[in-house]
Parts: C-alpha cells; structure tokens; sequence
C-alpha cells in the first residue's frame, strides 16, 4: 500500500450500534459494552490535541496504539492489576468492564510542554506542586511530581490539586494514597523500560478504575497519546545550549497547531492537517514504536472494521 492508499483507508468510525448499541465515543477510541463484565474497545485513527478531534486521522494510528498500549500493560501488570484481557485483532483490545475514577493521574518527570508553559507564564505553583526556581525547559525535577487533571465529558480538562480532590470528596484519602503510590510505581517502571531503549519517558497520565473494588489501570500506558518521549542520546548537550530535545510525542501537533494559532479556546478555528503532515505523524508514531518495543511496525490493511468486529465480538458475547 503506498502513502496515498494509506492517507484514504483511515478508520475513524465504528458503526455496530443496531446489535451492541450506540459505543461510548472518546477522542481516539470507541468502546462497546459486550456483556455486564467486558469492553470490546477499538483503537480508532483519530488523533486530538487541546481536547478538539482532528478531522483528518493519521493513517494506522490505531494499530499502533493498540499493540503498543499491549505492550505497556505487560510490562507494569506485576505493579497494578490492568484491565486488558486480549488483543484479538490489530485495533481491538477486550477488557474488563471498570468503574473509573473520575481523575486523570499526571505524572511529570521534566518541565516540559503544559508545565513549562505554566512555568514560562511566571506561575510557581501546578496542580499545588511548588515548582523550583531557576529551571530551564525540559530540566528534569528533582523528583518526579503528580499533577492531577479532573476527566471532564467535554471540553477541557482542569488541572487540580491532590488537596482540591480530597476537600471535593472525589476520592477516598485512602484510595487515593493507593493511586499517587500507583502512580509513582508505574512511572519507574516506564522510565526503566525506555532508558534500555535510549528513550527518557518524560512525562505520562495514566487513567485508573474499580474492578470488583481493585484498583485497576485502564485505557492505555505508556503510549505515544499519553506520554511524552526524549531521545537520551544529546539530551544533555541541547539542554545545555537551549535547544528543542529529539522527542517522540503529540507535542509537534501542538507545536504546529500553536504556529497555527489554535489551543482549542473559543473563537479559534481548527486547522486542517495537510496530507503531508499526516503521513509525518504516522511516521513519528511508528518510530516511537519501533524504538521503544524492538519490533518492526507492519501495518494491516483493515477493508471492513464492522465486519471484523462483528466476527470478533462473537466470540466474547
């Protein structure tokens, strides 16, 4: 399949809803209730940024997500139970049904991208972490530290403070301690298996629920949607000379939706995504695969995703 092929046979909608009902549509990914206790969730080529769907996907953006979410998962399930069960095709993953929590957990281990923009704006403070003085874009923290957002159904997601969320009654001081030590653990482990790869995990958000009253880890870890990756190799020397890191995330479709003057507040228009940056974003996403998994990235050409979910959802109802 050559580039223009691809660029036209995107998966972006998913219609089963007559035999399954309507799915929960997210940003990126439609997910169906197969029974009282199983999701069929599907990975679709949609991509966002400052909380607004791109009306052009990203050709095999799905797939990639998908297989490397599976990947995540098996490497941090010994830290936290996760909610995945299988992966019986290239943009499915079958899961348990969670009660989530209403908190998507941030972990930051560098001043980079929304914390350094806080921070450049002359703030000291994100999320109620005090902030140290005197640091450059992309130094790391001398610790990592959490900055919480509240999930919001639509529009932006709001930054808030580990104190704002037990004062709110949001969560239970001690759920919430087993998540911040959850968080932490998760964070170690990701950064771990990066750095074998020449990779810094930078910064990441992982999204928890109850199963049967288990804390769980659900949606997706350590992907290129929900972190943020710098290559090590001159890490050092380009924070030294003030210079952008070599980095594998969703911050150059910020970067280039900023230039464009869009950060999804009102009275702005969206852009449309040339083809040509479109095939760029694939390429980034199945580099930061390829490099963070050891594995070749071969793409499979889905002609009927409705029909390969009806087949596949069979087997689980």
């Amino acid at each position: 399949m050559d580039q223009r092929e691809a660029l036209d046979h995107c998966v972006v909608k998913t219609g089963l809803s007559e035999k399954l009902g309507e799915p929960y549509r997210g940003k990126v990914r439609d997910v169906y209730t197969l029974s009282p206790e199983l999701l069929g969730i599907v990975a679709t080529d949609r991509i966002s940024a400052f909380d607004h769907i791109m009306r052009e996907a990203i050709p095999f953006k799905g797939q990639i997500l998908n297989r490397l979410s599976a990947f995540g998962f098996e490497k941090v399930k010994n830290i936290l139970p996760v909610h995945v069960l299988d992966v019986p095709h290239p943009n499915v993953t079958i899961a348990k049904k969670c009660d989530p929590i209403p908190i998507e957990i941030v972990v930051r281990g560098y001043l980079t991208g929304h914390a350094w923009r806080v921070y450049k704006s002359g703030k000291r403070e994100l999320c109620g972490v005090r902030l140290p003085a005197g640091m450059k874009e992309h130094q790391k923290f001398p610790e990592p530290i959490l900055t919480p957002a509240t999930k919001a159904k639509e529009g932006h997601d709001e930054d808030i403070s580990e104190k704002e969320i037990l004062e709110q009654g949001i969560i239970t001081p001690e759920l919430w301690e087993q998540i911040r030590t959850a968080a932490f653990s998760l964070f170690e482990r990701g950064t771990e298996v990066a750095a074998k790869r020449g990779l810094i995990l930078v910064d990441t958000k992982y999204e928890m629920g109850l199963y049967n009253g288990e804390l769980t880890l659900i949606d997706e870890v350590h992907t290129s949607d929900s972190s943020r990756y710098f290559y090590i190799d001159g890490y050092k020397q380009r924070l030294k000379k003030g210079e952008p890191q070599r980095q594998l995330s969703k911050e150059f479709l910020r970067e280039w939706l900023i230039e464009k003057k869009f950060q999804g507040l009102e009275g702005q228009t969206l852009p449309a995504l040339p083809d040509s940056f479109r095939w760029s974003i694939y390429q980034r996403y199945a580099e930061l695969f390829e490099t963070l998994t050891g594995e070749k990235f071969n793409p499979v050409v889905v002609k009927d995703i409705d029909g390969d979910l009806e087949q596949v959802f069979e087997n689980y109802r």
